[in-house]
């Protein structure tokens, strides 16, 4: 029995999965392009994020006072005189006192809209924000219940928010009986900036059993808005033009609605579930910074290429191993020779898809870019099939057989909740088709050949 490296079908199918494995370092190179393509994109969405104003946090209200009290230190025994005890001495210390509102109520309504950079694109709005609230004067008696002395005066009503380069107008506030305008402020509030406005009167005001406060913002903000949940009650009542909203955060809406024209939904809180306490000194570590316990609304976007390309470039290996299979079969099933050239011909084909597929969805979408791409790449194989096979009926199957392919590839990507399903029962058919086609081939004998 005379074997040869070119007729032998063991070697002949050793060959074939060498080439296989070859295809993996370009399937690499363009799954590696599509990663960077997409850093690309969301370095797009920072630079309009940057300019436009980043995801939003905004947090209601909350009353800071300074109160300065008197501290009894002791020296070190090195510095006191021998054989005396050591030196005391006293010192006036600082610190930041913070309370909570005892309700918030907050109304927004976002404006979406889709802003470019270059190629990409990113989701930015306009939220009109109405935010109203009262504080309980058994809250703020704290002031007078720690010992130390409030500096009334530079008492402060502050507002955090997560990018204040984003605010685009804020009326003035109403506290009390009181309107003043919004400030910037220095300090802050646990970590997050914050605008503010000052209250020296709330000496006089903090013994009534509430204290009343309410306002109006407009922030541009990029793709998420979310609340940090400070009241002991807190209500938010969230809405806008986008019909794919993703609800995140540590709690999901009590009530929503979506549909094509859009989304609302509605969120109650209570302070049982936040990680702040109502009333604390500033030591550094409290923070309303991730995670802070938030919940809001993302505006996704489901057609972004860039995650539809890497779920379609997970397939390329079974895409390479179907064609290899089909042209195999045509070999063994018509008696006709390919060389393996021809075969690193069709893997390269089969990678180009995939590159053809991402330079297109940048510009027309995924789903014209798949069709395009997918139409070409069926007609470049099948052209190249009844070529090199001799046969244009082969050729015209083989091209339509990849097209069947393809689309059951978009399936897949399309179709998170059924991919597996799918993917399996595609496998079973391969399998049972390739098993029904060569039932008769006498394998023996294709060696001899």
């Amino acid at each position: 029995m005379n074997l040869t490296l070119s007729g032998n079908v063991g070697f002949k199918v050793l060959g074939i999965g060498v080439l296989v494995l070859l295809m993996l370092i370009p399937l690499a190179q363009v799954e590696g392009l599509v990663q960077e393509r997409a850093a690309r994109a969301a370095d797009a969405a920072r630079q309009i994020a940057l300019r436009w104003g980043d995801a939003q946090a905004v947090a209601g209200a909350v009353v800071v006072v300074p109160v300065q009290r008197t501290i009894e230190t002791l020296a070190p025994a090195s510095t006191a005189a021998a054989g005396e005890a050591a030196a005391r001495t006293m010192r006036r210390v600082e610190d930041m006192h913070y309370v909570l509102p005892e309700e918030l109520v907050l109304h927004a309504r976002l404006q979406p809209e889709l802003r470019s950079y270059g190629l990409y694109t990113s989701v930015v709005y306009l939220a009109e924000l109405k935010v109203e609230g009262h504080f309980s004067g058994a809250d703020l008696a704290v002031f007078a219940r720690d010992g130390g002395e409030p500096q009334w005066q530079r008492a402060q009503l502050r507002v955090p928010i997560a990018d204040v380069h984003g605010i685009r107008r804020a009326l003035p506030a109403r506290i009390g009986a009181l309107e003043r305008e919004f400030g910037p402020s220095a300090g802050g509030v646990a970590g997050s900036a914050a605008i503010m406005l000052p209250f020296p009167e709330l000496a006089r005001v903090a013994s009534q059993p509430k204290l009343p406060f309410s306002f109006e913002l407009t922030l541009a903000g990029s793709e998420r808005l979310s609340v940090v949940p400070l009241a002991r009650k807190t209500t938010a009542h969230i809405e806008g033009a986008w019909s794919d909203p993703g609800f995140d955060g540590d709690f999901l809406p009590a009530r929503r609605e979506v549909d094509a024209a859009g989304f609302n939904a509605d969120w109650q809180v209570l302070d049982l579930n936040r990680r702040l306490p109502q009333h604390w000194v500033d030591d550094g570590t409290a923070t309303l910074a991730a995670p802070s316990g938030d919940f809001g609304v993302s505006l996704l976007r489901t057609a972004n290429p860039y995650q539809r390309n890497t779920r379609a470039g997970k397939y390329g290996v079974l895409f390479v191993v179907f064609t290899f299979t089909a042209f195999f079969l045509f070999e063994v099933l018509r008696g006709l020779r390919l060389h393996p050239l021809q075969y690193l011909l069709v893997g390269a084909a089969l990678c180009m898809f995939y590159v053809l597929l991402l330079a297109l969805s940048e510009h027309v979408g995924f789903a014209a870019a798949y069709a395009v791409a997918a139409t070409t790449i069926a007609v470049v194989l099948g052209g190249y099939a009844a070529s090199v096979l001799r046969q244009r009926r082969i050729g015209l199957g083989l091209g339509g057989l990849i097209g069947l392919v393809y689309l059951l590839l978009y399936g897949l990507i399309s179709s998170e909740d059924y991919a597996l399903l799918m993917g399996a029962l595609a496998l079973l058919a391969a399998l049972a088709a390739v098993m029904l086609l060569t039932r008769k081939v006498d394998w023996y004998r294709q060696s001899e050949r």
